[in-house]
């Protein structure tokens, strides 16, 4: 059983920055995917972010590429996600997700995903 704690949403302009946190609660990552999701109101959720966390590989939204950013700390089993250039679409409830996969095979689909977080809100007001 993996869980999963998110923090760091809350309200910033356009064109600002946030980092989110995703705190896991296993012994180790190792064989782990993390990724990245979120819902904004009348919405499906939708993939944002992965990373693999013995790999470090990682795979993008294209509505995200080159403003987001996924890294983890392995001595804190935390994986991050920095958000620059932040638009008001990205307004939503992010989720961190995992599942475990012996490849390292970063999904986008979130049936594959077995962990969740309780989501944390990030407002981009214009």
């Amino acid at each position: 059983q993996v869980r999963l704690v998110e923090s760091g949403g809350g309200l910033v302009q356009a064109g600002g920055s946030l980092r989110l946190s995703c705190a896991a609660s296993v012994r180790t990552l190792n064989s782990y995917v993390m990724g990245w999701f979120r819902q904004a109101p009348g919405k499906e959720r939708e993939f944002v972010a992965g990373i693999s966390w013995s790999a470090g590989n990682t795979d993008y939204a294209d509505s995200v590429k080159g403003r987001f950013t996924s890294s983890r700390d392995n001595a804190k089993n935390t994986v991050y996600l920095q958000m620059n250039s932040l638009k008001p679409e990205d307004t939503a409830v992010y989720y961190c997700a995992a599942y475990s996969d012996r490849y390292w095979r970063i999904y986008a689909a979130e049936s594959r995903y077995d962990y969740w977080g309780q989501g944390t809100q990030v407002t981009v007001s214009s």
